[in-house]
């Protein structure tokens, strides 16, 4: 039988997704496909006709490598929303029509929780019309949300950025004796899994974050202050890290007034300014040095501190994805189930990607502590084995050295 596949990322970039591209790329190889396309900027790019042949272009292991081990996304992104079905059956029909002029066997997207939306959509149009087309979604990000799975591709790299971080800023502040506030603001706009991970800088002896403050629990700005109070009578200089997505008990966000705040194509708020807010907050009450630092778009790019535990397990779903869609399966996305912490032992498995789509996985309020400022062992256990080994990479003129990405900007069509 002659298989033919696409391949898209969507949503925000982590340091793991290529590897899961990868990991696809080289499955599809292996299995004989006679032509892996890849979408230039997810759906959008392919509604208008932007794609590439990854088969010709990955024509050796050592490319395929040097893929595995690139941030971002080869493929660029979109943040494109499906429209309604029934509403609008025109945008599934020019999909199908190019699906099947191409002879298109499966479609793999990667992507957050937005993506396995557009994979739901697409699974439920094709058993509609009676389509053979399996549709399976990988996932990605660095948020850690999404529903069915123990953890995602991105994460583990993004936690061991973000805790690498926290220490080093524990480094830079140590060397003065005056009183001062460092707030580090980390993603998360729903989850704090991420501002969670911070808590990992404390592996080898530092004691930094000395507060953590998670969207999970309400934030109380007068707790919050109190909190700083009771660090002072231990130290001069404090460190706390704070999601970006934090709320007071009326449920709005801290910096939701603010002039910059935006939105995306879904309707999720873009923040920009959580640590900005809290830095004035401190300095009102006590009158020190106080600093706020915005990881950003920092946190998803470092491919020269990723976790190798996350690169490999990307690679392995990708992988796991091709497998499914020849075994038949579709309208799935892949997940990982932990089987222990120690050793640390993961199984990929498969579950209905309606079960997933526009669901939010949240830490457990039983992982973070009474007063709602710190973690608890069990959320600590859990985050460990995620970031543990490094990844080589290339270096070139004292630079890492990653895949061209050239096509990105040329708009590259195949016909």
């Amino acid at each position: 039988m002659s298989r033919n596949c696409f391949i898209g990322q969507s949503g925000g970039p982590t340091v793991a997704i290529n590897a899961s591209l990868a990991g696809i790329v080289a499955r599809c190889k292996e299995e004989g496909y006679d032509h892996i396309y890849g979408m230039i900027n997810g759906i959008k790019g392919l509604l208008e006709d932007h794609y590439i042949d990854l088969g010709e272009i990955f024509d050796s292991l050592d490319k395929i490598t040097q893929l595995k081990n690139s941030p971002a996304m080869y493929l660029g992104s979109c943040r494109f929303k499906l429209p309604n079905i029934i509403l609008a059956p025109g945008t599934y029909e020019k999909l199908f029509k190019k699906f099947n002029a191409m002879d298109i066997t499966d479609v793999f997207y990667i992507g957050g929780n937005d993506s396995m939306d557009t994979v739901a959509k697409l699974s439920t149009y094709a058993k509609a019309i009676n389509s053979p087309i399996r549709f399976i979604g990988i996932p990605k990000t660095i948020d850690n949300d999404l529903m069915g799975t123990d953890h995602t591709p991105g994460f583990g790299s993004a936690a061991k950025y973000v805790a690498s971080s926290m220490l080093e800023v524990f480094y830079d502040s140590a060397i003065y004796k005056l009183n001062a506030v460092t707030i580090v603001e980390i993603m998360g706009r729903n989850a704090g899994w991420l501002t969670a991970a911070s808590a990992l800088a404390r592996e080898n002896g530092a004691t930094v974050p000395d507060l953590i403050y998670l969207p999970e629990v309400p934030f109380d700005t007068d707790k919050f202050l109190a909190d700083i109070h009771e660090k002072f009578k231990e130290k001069s200089s404090i460190i706390i890290a704070v999601s970006e997505g934090i709320r007071n008990k009326e449920g709005n966000f801290l910096d939701q007034d603010s002039k910059y705040t935006k939105r995306d194509a879904f309707g999720h708020v873009l923040h920009s300014g959580t640590g900005k807010v809290l830095e004035s907050i401190v300095y009102k009450e006590f009158h020190c040095k106080v600093r706020s630092i915005e990881l950003n778009v920092l946190q998803r790019c470092a491919m020269h501190i990723a976790s190798s535990t996350d690169i490999e397990e990307s690679f392995q779903i990708g992988e796991f994805a091709v497998k499914q869609a020849i075994s038949g399966e579709t309208g799935v996305m892949i997940v990982v189930k932990r089987l222990s912490d120690t050793p640390y032992q993961i199984q990929c498995e498969t579950l209905d990607v309606t079960k997933v789509a526009n669901l939010e996985h949240k830490i457990p309020v039983e992982w973070i502590n009474e007063d709602h400022n710190d973690i608890t062992p069990a959320l600590h256990d859990y985050l460990y084995p995620l970031i543990q080994g490094e990844v080589h990479v290339n270096y070139a003129n004292g630079i890492p050295q990653y895949i061209d990405i050239s096509h990105l900007r040329n708009k590259m069509i195949k016909e």
